[in-house]
């Protein structure tokens, strides 16, 4: 791969991280903000109506749940971003040919050619 196209991935991928970082960052600082309400008593965790108990403890799921996902997503990033700096980034992980600009360019992450992601997600079916 040529420095023009590996600058380009790069910038892509970093622009990604940055939004990623942020979302996650909003999430953690909204969920922080929450458990301190609830911890000096400006805002009961016990909540009196059953509804609004599920409610709460749906929407602390949903934050942690996505934040998890974000994390993930940051950590997938920094190890392309890696790839590059090593120079094997665009290389399938599975067979060692050159993964395809359309798949980078939509999954700038990716790891996998999708013939390999494809063999990969039909044997996690089975």
């Amino acid at each position: 791969m040529r420095a023009r196209e590996l600058k380009m991935y790069e910038k892509l991928l970093l622009e990604r991280r940055a939004a990623i970082f942020q979302e996650v960052e909003r999430m953690s600082s909204a969920a922080r903000q929450a458990t301190q309400r609830e911890a000096s008593g400006e805002l009961s965790s016990h909540t009196f109506h059953m509804a609004d108990r599920g409610t709460d403890q749906s929407e602390r799921e949903k934050v942690f749940m996505l934040s998890s996902k974000g994390k993930r997503y940051l950590f997938h990033i920094d190890e392309a971003l890696r790839r590059i700096k090593d120079k094997t980034y665009g290389k399938c992980h599975q067979c060692g040919k050159d993964i395809s600009p359309e798949r980078l360019k939509a999954v700038p992450h990716a790891r996998y050619c999708i013939e390999c992601k494809e063999a990969e997600e039909k044997a996690r079916q089975r």
